[in-house]
This record gives C-alpha cells, sequence and structure tokens, in this order.
C-alpha cells in the first residue's frame, strides 16, 4: 500500500517486504509435527479431456485430498495442472486408480516428512543462533534499497514522495499454527459453533461478489468464504484501514505461493478493468524486471484468465473501493517445490519481488488514471 508524503523512517518503509518470506523460529525436535507426513507424496497430474477431470474431482472428493494447485476440486478441469498431497492411507488407493484410468502422473515429492524435516532442520539452525545475528542478516538481505537512496534517483523520489505501510503476516493466527501443528494450514483459526472444522479463508472473506465462483460455502473446504463478509478479525481490521485512508491510497500489493504470477483484476468476473493499460503496462515492466535478476519467468495478466475466476478477495475488493492499482503476487515456484521452498531460495526470491515493487512503486508516480 502506498500513500503520498514523506516517510518518517526510510528503513522502515521496506525491510518488512523481506519478512513476507522468512521463516518463524521455531526448535528444532526428531520428527516434526508428530511425523503426521511421513509417506504422504505431492504428485502433479494434467487432465487431458474433461472426462479424466471430472473421474479426478470425484476421486478426490473421496479420498479427501489436499490440494495445493489449484486451490479447490472445482477448478480441477481439462487441461489444468493439478498438484495434489496424497496421504499415505490413501495413496494406494489413488496411484491404483490413474494406472487403471491411464491418467499420467508425476511425482514431485515422494516423502512429504522428508521435505518437512529438511526444512525443519534449517529452523534449527536459526533459532540456535543470537537474535542480533539472526536481525542482522534480515536487515543485511534489503542492503541495496536502503543505502541506494542517496546514489539512486528512482529510490531516493520513491521514498521522499510515498509512504509504504507493510504488514508482513495477514493471517497470524494460521501462520503460528501452520509451524506448530499443521505445516499445510491455509485458514484462519476462527471457531464455527455448527461444524467441527475451524477456519476461513481469508482471501475469500472481503465483500467484492462474496461467496460466489470460487469460493465454498462449507466449512471445512480450504477456500471457505465464512458465514458473512469480514466475519474475520483480521479481514475486518485491513477492511476499515482500506476504508479510512482510501482516498489517499495510490496502490495495494498482496504476496501469496505459488506460481509465480503477478495478477491483477478482476479475478470474479470475464472483464476488463477500466485503467487496463495502465495497469497492464506497470504488470509487464514489473515482471520483466524481476526476470532480470535470477532469470525467473513470471507471467502476468487478469487473474480471472491467468490463475482462475475466484470471489471476495482482497485484491477485487481494494480496486473496487477505489484504489487504482490492485496487484496480487503469486511467488516461487511453479510447483516443483510447491508451499515447501527451499530456505537457499528465499533470498532470491525476496532479492526479485523487490525490484519488481520498485518498478510498480515508480509506476505510481507517473500520470496514469
Amino acid at each position: 500500500m502506498k500513500f503520498p508524503g514523506k516517510p518518517r523512517s526510510h528503513r522502515a518503509a521496506f525491510l518488512p517486504l523481506c519478512w513476507l518470506l522468512l521463516k518463524i523460529l521455531q526448535p528444532g525436535h526428531g520428527h516434526p509435527y508428530d511425523n503426521r507426513y511421513a509417506g504422504d507424496k505431492l504428485i502433479r497430474l494434467v487432465p487431458k479431456t474433461e472426462e479424466e477431470a471430472s473421474a479426478l474431482r470425484s476421486m478426490y472428493r473421496r479420498l479427501k485430498v489436499d490440494l495445493w494447485q489449484p486451490s479447490s476440486i472445482s477448478y480441477v478441469s481439462e487441461g489444468t495442472v493439478t498438484d495434489v498431497r496424497i496421504p499415505k492411507n490413501a495413496s494406494r488407493t489413488l496411484l491404483a486408480f490413474l494406472q487403471e484410468t491411464r491418467i499420467q502422473y508425476k511425482v514431485l515429492i515422494e516423502d512429504l516428512q522428508k521435505a518437512v524435516e529438511n526444512e525443519n532442520s534449517f529452523q534449527t539452525q536459526r533459532s540456535r543462533r543470537s537474535l542480533s545475528e539472526y536481525n542482522y542478516e534480515v536487515y543485511h538481505s534489503l542492503e541495496d534499497a536502503l543505502l541506494t537512496y542517496k546514489t539512486d534517483p528512482a529510490m531516493r523520489k520513491m521514498l521522499n514522495h510515498l509512504y509504504f505501510y507493510i504488514m508482513p503476516v495477514f493471517n497470524v493466527d494460521g501462520y503460528h499454527f501452520s509451524w506448530t501443528h499443521d505445516r499445510f494450514w491455509r485458514k484462519t483459526r476462527s471457531r464455527n459453533s455448527r461444524f467441527r472444522c475451524r477456519g476461513v479463508d481469508a482471501n475469500r472473506n472481503w465483500k467484492v461478489k462474496w461467496c460466489e465462483e470460487g469460493a465454498s460455502a462449507h466449512p471445512c473446504d480450504d477456500t471457505y468464504c465464512g458465514p458473512f463478509p469480514e466475519s474475520e478479525p483480521e479481514v475486518k481490521a485491513v477492511a476499515d484501514f482500506l476504508r479510512k485512508h482510501r482516498k489517499r491510497i495510490r496502490a495495494y500489493l498482496s504476496f501469496h505461493a505459488y506460481a509465480q504470477m503477478l495478477l491483477y483484476p478482476y479475478s470474479y468476473k470475464h472483464a476488463t478493468i477500466p485503467n487496463f493499460s495502465c495497469v497492464e503496462f506497470a504488470a509487464h515492466k514489473a515482471v520483466k524486471a524481476l526476470r532480470s535478476v535470477h532469470g525467473i519467468r513470471y507471467r502476468h495478466g487478469p487473474a480471472f484468465q491467468t490463475l482462475y475466476v475466484s470471489s471476495g478477495n482482497s485484491m477485487d475488493w481494494a480496486y473496487k473501493n477505489g484504489i487504482p492499482y490492485a496487484f496480487a503476487f503469486e511467488l516461487r515456484d511453479t510447483g516443483h517445490f510447491g508451499f515447501l521452498l527451499p530456505e537457499v531460495l528465499i533470498k532470491p526470491t525476496c532479492t526479485e519481488t523487490m525490484l519488481a515493487v520498485k518498478n510498480i512503486t515508480m509506476h505510481l508516480l507517473k500520470k496514469c488514471p
């Protein structure tokens, strides 16, 4: 989110962006999460026909698998890349079904527990280091952004004319739960008095075509829209803040994983936004700048076309409420690691994303509706 005006602290404006990609420190132990992912696999399928897609949707519902991509079973269709976590107890059934129906698949992660333990070993090493040492490393990884203020006219212009308001973690309770109980938890942690399932998809809980296509009304689904719009305190707090300041806000950026995409409205309908040319140009320049760092290719475009149709998300809400630039980043990678991006790739992802954000920010300063 960007505001006109001179920021009080140049450091505070940029540092938290990298924290979006850094992990909470947790003490290590032998088998994290009680060895619950032992034998689980991550596989990728691309149904070649609508008949294959229909068969997969039925099987997924029966086995209650965890879809990593796309976010809902309803999105599984002909030609759609599908990344699915298969629990150990369902692995034999699903793989036999795929062989019988001759639906081709590829194993991306053979044993999810081992992948989680490799990730956890990084956390253990981190937790043994002093906090000051850790903080120094975080600060050092945005050194270019901070130290080029005097030498880079573009950076100086950005920091002199814009405020940056950063929320490093939107879903705090859900994020914490993902490090203590369920590594792949994605919803909030709110309780539902009528159902045993907890949580709401915070990016389906906004009052913009709420609970329509691309969202679920069932509390046990990952894309559950909630009992009513802004039912989640996290969503309500941010929406209130944006409503209060929306006359001064030029842009809203949100960061997610994974797919390597830069998306802009609309998500909920097949339509072109009024300021399409300006937004499209900004997105094009941003992904081009991002690619220049490590050669990583991002797709960009309207969310409904580039990803899928969804309703009740923050990007569409921001745009519909008068914020002219609204973007959603789907960060690395395209599925090889999925939600378990290795530590060695975190800093490169942060560096290239910062350059994309810088490009979008510079675009805001031009006279463009």
